[in-house]
């Protein structure tokens, strides 16, 4: 977030970092900025950027608060999805403006970060118009674009992001893992060996499936549903269980689960919800 609000004309002077990571990435993403204790950065800010992980922003809010390292009328804006500006409440009382700011992207410390932040939205949660007003100017400088989240409706939106992310990945990782059981020594002349490394050949049959699919269902909506739970074939999906859990009883679980909540968005015939609401491997 400093990076990107630097690319725009912001001065980021400070930044405090303590793992030899975090350290190490601030001075490759911020080499001009000094890495500094959080309170003398906060007693410097006009705009206190507070990136932690959820479970930490509390202590950290309450830290700075009872240190009085804020400065009435400093902006303050925190990253989490998870929450509003409701836990910002010690520094509110203290003159601060609070801002929930959350870029609604997947980050892996990589530079590609600072520039996925352009094509993202954020959801903006303030106290008062001000507020709303500052964080939309924030969020359309560096590139964004903002949706306001009631406070309220924070939890249910972060819920919501981290259904379709977090659980895409656990998807396809189990997805990948039957792949290249199915495809194990049966490589055509000159074909690389199908490893476990990532990028490999089970990721290349699986990548352009899946593009499609995610492209379909969000122009399309359920309409882009295909396979067998649309088409009722209960017979295939029995199988489909049978060959996954002797790959790994997880996987079959997981199989079964998604496939009886498609059967519920796609009103299957009874026979496939039965199948799926009472199947389980043989012994």
């Amino acid at each position: 977030m400093g990076e990107a609000l630097e690319r725009v004309g912001h001065v980021v002077f400070g930044v405090a970092a303590v793992s030899d990571a975090s350290r190490a990435r601030a001075q490759e993403r911020l080499p001009d900025a000094q890495i500094l204790p959080a309170t003398d950065v906060a007693r410097r800010s006009e705009l206190l950027i507070l990136a932690v992980p959820d479970q930490e922003l509390a202590g950290l809010v309450g830290g700075l608060a009872a240190t009085g390292a804020v400065k009435p009328g400093t902006l303050v804006m925190h990253v989490s999805g998870a929450n509003g500006v409701g836990i910002l409440e010690p520094l509110t009382a203290r003159g601060a403006v609070p801002l929930a700011i959350h870029p609604a992207m997947t980050f892996s410390g990589k530079a590609e970060d600072t520039s996925r932040l352009q094509s993202a939205c954020f959801g903006v949660t303030a106290r008062d118009d001000i507020g709303y007003a500052i964080a939309q100017a924030l969020v359309l400088e560096m590139g964004g674009e903002p949706v306001r989240v009631r406070e309220d409706a924070r939890t249910l939106y972060h819920a919501a992001l981290a259904h379709g992310s977090n659980h895409l990945v656990t998807v396809v990782v189990d997805a990948l893992d039957a792949l290249r059981a199915a495809l194990a020594h049966q490589e055509l002349l000159g074909q690389e060996l199908v490893l476990d490394a990532p990028g490999g050949v089970a990721e290349r049959v699986l990548a352009p499936l899946l593009s499609a699919a995610l492209d379909n269902v969000l122009r399309r909506g359920q309409a882009a549903l295909t396979g067998p739970v649309m088409r009722g074939d209960s017979a295939t999906v029995a199988r489909h269980l049978d060959a996954l859990v002797e790959v790994d009883p997880r996987i079959a679980a997981g199989y079964r689960a998604l496939s009886l909540r498609t059967a519920q968005q796609a009103r299957s015939a009874d026979d496939m919800v039965n199948l799926l609401e009472n199947w389980g491997p043989a012994t």
